[in-house]
């Protein structure tokens, strides 16, 4: 009886395997910027002290996309139309061992999910990233989220980083995909609404 119950659950895990494998098969991927493939190594490895950081850092970057969509809003108003208040949630499943935390801000286009969750856009973060990475000091670790780094500290913690994202004014959905290697990749995504 072990046996077979044994056999049914690999047969399941090889089931979900394939699927999941055919579901990204049309997924664009990408490889990360080298910057970024070092950063996540430092992050991973030695930059925080406290792994629970991770979701400050997400819910500071859900907060910024609420500011942000209505910063945009003052001259674009039909971007909030329909919607109730800004919100940030965050969705625990203990059984899939999983934490979500989404908003209502103004999410992310396929462009924006490559530049922003792909590449070091600004200089002042890859300066940052250099200083680490001499392993000199790097000041109060607590402004990191200042550098736009903070996201990557999700890979402490988790094997797998999902973004699903639409951006405001767009019918457009996203996924974005990584186990914070060298690769991310990007689909297209059902059921999303404006935010991330």
């Amino acid at each position: 009886m072990a046996k077979s119950e044994t056999k049914k659950r690999k047969t399941k895990a090889k089931a979900k395997a394939k699927a999941g494998a055919k579901a990204k098969a049309g997924a664009e991927r990408h490889e990360f910027q080298a910057e970024v493939s070092r950063l996540l190594d430092i992050v991973a490895h030695s930059l925080y002290s406290e792994k629970e950081i991770f979701l400050r850092e997400l819910i500071s970057n859900a907060s910024d996309a609420c500011d942000r969509l209505r910063y945009a809003a003052l001259t674009a108003p039909e971007l909030t139309e329909g919607r109730g208040d800004y919100a940030i949630g965050v969705t625990i499943d203990k059984q899939a061992r999983t934490l979500a935390v989404a908003d209502n801000g103004i999410g992310m286009d396929h462009d924006e999910l490559v530049e922003n969750l792909g590449t070091i856009a600004r200089s002042g973060t890859l300066a940052f990233v250099d200083q680490l990475a001499k392993g000199e000091e790097s000041g109060d670790l607590n402004l990191i989220g200042q550098f736009g780094v903070g996201f990557y500290s999700t890979f402490m913690v988790a094997e797998e980083v999902e973004v699903l994202t639409s951006k405001a004014g767009e019918d457009t959905a996203w996924r974005w995909t990584s186990d914070g290697k060298s690769e991310f990749s990007i689909e297209p995504a059902e059921g999303a609404v404006a935010g991330t």
